[in-house]
């Protein structure tokens, strides 16, 4: 069984919270307290299992399984062999292929344009 002060405060939070419940539920308690301490506490189902707690009693657990090692993981990259030549060839058919998609989409030419700001500000009589 794990020490108190090994719990993480998760841990700690769910084994109150889950016996909390059961005493909320008429669990009977585990530990004898007296009507007046119960009284003071104004019968709070979580300070009783935190009492219960603190008092190393209750028969609640935590089971922490621990991975095993099982030597570590190995990525094995197949690397392309490809020439310098094979390089220059698929970036030559790259770019072949991004001036057809401009030949379709028709590209801007400077001289086309129209700057927008001498459009607007023409004196019109």
């Amino acid at each position: 069984m794990i020490k108190q002060e090994e719990y993480s405060k998760y841990e700690m939070t769910r084994i109150l919270g889950a016996r909390a419940l059961q005493i909320a539920m008429n669990a009977p308690l585990l530990i004898k307290i007296k009507e007046e301490d119960l009284e003071k506490i104004n019968y709070n189902a979580l300070k009783i299992a935190e009492i219960e707690l603190n008092s190393k009693i209750l028969p609640i657990s935590i089971h922490k399984p621990f991975p095993s090692k099982k030597g570590e993981l190995k990525i094995i990259r197949k690397e392309s062999k490809t020439t310098d030549e094979e390089k220059e060839r698929l970036e030559i058919k790259e770019e072949e292929e991004i001036a057809k998609g401009g030949e379709i989409m028709e590209l801007a030419i400077p001289e086309d344009e129209i700057d927008e700001s001498e459009e607007g500000s023409g004196d019109e009589e």
